[in-house]
């Protein structure tokens, strides 16, 4: 079985940009098999005429569980700092989540992804109360749209040490469960939650499963002030010793390092997740982007699935700060996100379309005003390009969105299930008072 992309505008690589015009994308059992013109061999055509083809977006660090919380009531004192926004909304949710609602939030949060063009998620998932099988749930949901994953739980020492051993046994256990389409990584959730014990476990795991970190780094000082009383060392470099930081680490935000921290996280080739929205948001800082170096990917943090929005906030956010940052900048952002997933996935050319690649691309129904080229790509994606263009979804092959539209889930049914699932959290939620747990030196 074969499928024809036909006759559209291909993007074959954003970094550097490489725009091919009238092409032919050929697709066989996953993979491409050629991209160039008169293909014409497809069992099954989509006909790109007049639209952008582009590689599949990544989102390299999402929240999924916080799906089902848009709109959530909140009843408590209004929180002012970092952290009170943790013991308050994010540590209350994530320990009302059942397992029906860990597989919601995954399910809708792909969902959304997939018709904003993102088709990779990288996922750090948190559910105290429920730990056993939470992967595996995250992953049925994900895969019932048909996202591309990469998971992780989030080990954490906040709930008690015998809940850190079993978010550890979780990744153990899942790693033998995973598909074509997903791959694990070993989950923490920040310095200031972590004992010397769980975080040396959890790096001993990751080089047993022969897999990478994923773990929240410096995104309020409340992480550098609590590393410092703990251990009198900043984060990063309790990271290191530790043995935390390698080519396949992922660190999501990064606000509060330092230059010697950038500079170790430069050296050590880990891969920073930037998430301007949410750093806006909690309104915990800006990231020193210009000091992290060339792994800076792009991710939500569990806001949504559209990497075309938080690329644009991220570009205009970096712009204001620096003039010399270009609109280049926002297609180097997007190409290492997908640089990134494919280290995890072990496929070098997981991000691109050509020849042997896996085939996840996105279909944009995007009007340009103007011709597009390799030269003028960014300045359409900034300035035109967003996820109200999407129109149709391959991930691995396989069309997963036409027209618009999810084609492996019933769209009106399951978003009337998502709303009664959530409602449910919410009531349980309203039941759990704030958290207790506190960083050294919070007060």
């Amino acid at each position: 079985m074969t499928l024809e992309i036909r006759g559209g505008t291909v993007v074959t690589s954003l970094d550097p940009p490489s725009v091919l015009s009238s092409a032919d994308v050929l697709i066989e059992d996953g993979r491409i098999v050629s991209v160039g013109e008169g293909a014409n061999a497809g069992d099954e055509v989509i006909d790109a005429t007049d639209a952008l083809v582009i590689p599949g977006n990544v989102c390299a660090h999402h929240h999924l569980y916080s799906a089902l919380a848009r709109g959530m009531p909140y009843r408590l004192e209004p929180p002012t700092t970092f952290v009170e926004i943790l013991r308050r909304i994010w540590w209350r949710l994530d320990r009302a989540l059942t397992p029906d609602d860990i597989w919601w939030s995954a399910c809708v949060g792909a969902g959304e992804a997939l018709l904003s063009g993102t088709t990779t998620v990288v996922d750090h998932h948190a559910s105290p109360s429920t730990i056993h099988g939470s992967l595996e749930q995250v992953l049925a949901g994900v895969s019932a749209p048909g996202a591309r994953s990469i998971l992780a739980y989030e080990v954490t020492d906040r709930d008690g040490l015998d809940r850190a051993a079993e978010g550890l046994e979780e990744h153990r256990r899942f790693a033998k469960d995973l598909t074509v389409t997903s791959t694990l990584m070993v989950g923490a959730h920040a310095s200031f939650t972590l004992s010397d014990e769980t975080l040396r476990a959890c790096v001993a795991l990751a080089n047993e499963l022969d897999v990478g970190l994923h773990l929240h780094v410096a995104e309020d000082l409340a992480d550098q002030t609590d590393a410092l009383a703990r251990t009198g060392r900043r984060v990063v470099e309790r990271l290191a010793d530790a043995g935390a930081l390698t080519d396949r680490t992922l660190l999501a935000h990064c606000v509060h390092v330092d230059d010697d921290e950038a500079a170790t996280i430069r050296d050590a080739g880990a891969w920073v997740a930037h998430n301007a929205r949410s750093n806006m948001s909690n309104r915990v800082g800006r990231a020193p982007l210009g000091a992290l170096g060339g792994n800076v990917a792009l991710g939500t943090d569990g806001i949504d699935g559209d990497v075309f929005g938080e690329s644009k906030v991220a570009y205009w956010r970096a712009h204001e700060e620096d003039a010399s940052v270009q609109p280049s900048w926002i297609l180097e952002r997007v190409a290492t996100s997908a640089r990134f997933a494919a280290t995890a996935f072990d496929e070098p050319l997981l991000g691109r379309l050509e020849a042997g690649a896996p085939a996840d691309a996105v279909i944009l129904g995007y009007d340009a005003p103007s011709p597009i080229s390799a030269e003028n790509l960014a300045s359409h994606w900034l300035y035109g390009i967003s996820a109200s263009d999407v129109r149709d979804v391959v991930v691995a092959g396989e069309v997963v969105v036409r027209d618009r539209h999810l084609l492996r889930i019933d769209e009106p049914s399951s978003g009337q299930k998502s709303r009664a699932a959530a409602e449910r959290l919410w009531e349980r939620m309203d039941a759990i008072g704030e958290h207790p747990f506190e960083p050294i030196g919070a007060r």
